[in-house]
């Protein structure tokens, strides 16, 4: 059973909005924090957004801050990144990404969805 399966990911207008979904596998502990990466071609994984899964502090890169927004229905243990005014230099696969503690490192992360792209046509 894969961990974390995303969807939502397509094909949008730059000035668009796309809304990503990670939803968690039983395998997850529930209150392990999550995160969004995203990775272009020939590029290391980045950093996108990151939410304290107990409390609901989150944390973002500043590329996206202002107008990407991570949320979590606790009840479903699925995580969302609603993405507005979407940037061709958003055009990424996403990950979702779950850990124990706070992290913006990839390499610290224990579980990992598959990916979804996201293309945003200038």
């Amino acid at each position: 059973q894969v961990p974390l399966v995303e969807s939502g990911g397509g094909l949008v207008q730059a000035g668009g909005s796309l809304r990503l979904s990670c939803e968690a596998s039983g395998r997850i502990f529930p209150g392990y924090d999550k995160a969004w990466f995203r990775q272009q071609p020939g590029k290391e994984r980045e950093f996108v957004a990151h939410i304290r899964w107990g409390d609901g502090v989150t944390n973002y890169a500043d590329s996206v801050k202002g107008r990407f927004t991570v949320s979590r229905d606790m009840a479903k243990n699925t995580l969302y990144l609603q993405m507005n005014s979407l940037k061709s230099e958003d055009t990424a696969v996403y990950y979702c990404a779950a850990n124990p503690r706070y992290s913006i490192c990839s390499r610290e992360y224990d579980y990992w969805g598959q990916g979804t792209q996201v293309t945003v046509s200038s």
